[in-house]
Formats: structure tokens, C-alpha cells, sequence
């Protein structure tokens, strides 16, 4: 969702657009699977948290009292999730892939981010992300200058992605195209192999019984996977209301 992204349209719109799905699938669904990238940045400081996006929490929240089963991935916009939304919201925080087995399916599930890409500028990021000294460094900072800077930097992110967007590259090209069929070489009992990060919407047969997804995203495609307990598919969610 990148909630905080203003690019590609009011935040605020997608936002209100994502809590009206969700107010319409919480009847039957047993469990949501966020894959990351949930706001375009999340930083939580001691005693505050960005601000905006309450109707979505809020939502989130109200699913979970309900008995939902909310699963969260921390993307690589959103790495920084402490205790703070575990806690208020009552939802599980992933920051790792996760094996999970349903319907009598095995589902492999991950943001996505670094996974096949051997870029060494990527990965020297993306470890500085993680590194904790370097995140209490940066908690170090004001938190009005911190966030803005965030933003910013986010935001320039977005701009190249919109000025240059990345298609998809095929077979033997596309990073988590390459992951999976080598995951698959070792686990080959894998059924689903599902990501977010790519901001494309793929369905992929890597095998005779295994398959690959990619979410897309709600930016443009509006886009979710759906298990019935069978049968997984794609859908998007192409009108607001």
C-alpha cells in the first residue's frame, strides 16, 4: 500500500479504499497475510509513532478483536516496527519468510526485498537498515526532522519508480523468479511461493504442483491473493466503492 506515498494519488484515498475491502471481507476471512510495504514509512521512537493512517489501524485492530488472524511483514519501507502495532493491535510481525501449511497446501511467504538480488549497493542498504546500532542512531534524531527526512527520501524512491517503472524482466531475469526455482530445488514439496516488493501482479508454474505469485500491489493494481481453502487466485479490487 505504501501508505504515506503521495505519487501515485491521495494516500488518504487508497487508504479509505483498502479499510472498504477490508470491511467487506471480514465476515469470512479466517486470516490476512500483509507481504510488506504496508506505509511507504514506519519508524517507531520511544514515546511517538508517525502520524495519519488511523482508519486503517483502526480497521486492522477491529479485525483482530474480531478474531481475525492478522499477519504482518515488515517490508523494506516499513522495517522499522518495534512492539508498538504487535501490541495495540494484536497482530503477528514477521520480519523473516515464513513456512506455513493450509488447506493441506505448504505456502512459502515473504516481502521480497533482497531475495536473488546479489547487487552489492543494495545489499549495503539494506544492511544498514537493519543494523541495530544504526536504527538507535537514527531514534537519536528528532522525530519531525527524522520522519521528514524519511519521507523525502521515500518519496524520491516513488519518482524513479513512476518516471522509470520496472516490468517484468522474465524467467531469467526477474530476482524472485531466480530465488524460487532455486528454493524449490531444496524444497520441492512447496506448493505456493507468494511475495510483495515487485509491485507487479504475476502467476507463475515453476513446476508441475508449485507455484509462484506476486501481489502487485494497491498503487496500481489494487491487487490480492485469495485461498479458499482449494484453489489460490489473484484478484483486484477495481472499483472504490
Amino acid at each position: 500500500m505504501h501508505f504515506g506515498a503521495e505519487v501515485f494519488g491521495s494516500s488518504r484515498e487508497r487508504e479509505m479504499r483498502f479499510v472498504r475491502w477490508l470491511d467487506s471481507i471480514k465476515h469470512e476471512a479466517k486470516a490476512i497475510y500483509l507481504l510488506g510495504d504496508v506505509f511507504d514509512f514506519w519508524f517507531e521512537y520511544r514515546q511517538s509513532v508517525p502520524q495519519g493512517f488511523t482508519r486503517f489501524l483502526g480497521k486492522i485492530a477491529e479485525l483482530s478483536d474480531e478474531g481475525v488472524d492478522i499477519h504482518w511483514f515488515t517490508g523494506n519501507h516499513d522495517i522499522w516496527i518495534f512492539d508498538y502495532l504487535p501490541r495495540e493491535l494484536g497482530i503477528t510481525i514477521h520480519r523473516e519468510p515464513l513456512i506455513a501449511e493450509f488447506g493441506g497446501k505448504t505456502f512459502y511467504l515473504a516481502h521480497g526485498d533482497g531475495m536473488g538480488d546479489k547487487s552489492p549497493s543494495f545489499r549495503f542498504i539494506r544492511w544498514i537498515f537493519h543494523n541495530r546500532v544504526c536504527q538507535w542512531l537514527f531514534r537519536l534524531i528528532h522525530p519531525d526532522f527524522g520522519i521528514w527526512l524519511a519521507l523525502k527520501w521515500a518519496k524520491n524512491s516513488r519518482m524513479k519508480e513512476l518516471q522509470n517503472p520496472l516490468p517484468y524482466l522474465g524467467e531469467e531475469r526477474e530476482h524472485l523468479v531466480l530465488y524460487a526455482k532455486d528454493y524449490l530445488k531444496s524444497h520441492p514439496e512447496t506448493d505456493y511461493l507468494i511475495f510483495g516488493h515487485r509491485h507487479i501482479l504475476l502467476d507463475l508454474q515453476l513446476t508441475s504442483h508449485s507455484r509462484l505469485l506476486i501481489l502487485g500491489d494497491w498503487l496500481q493494481h489494487f491487487s490480492y491473493a485469495v485461498f479458499d481453502g482449494q484453489e489460490i487466485r489473484l484478484e483486484q479490487n477495481l472499483l472504490p466503492d
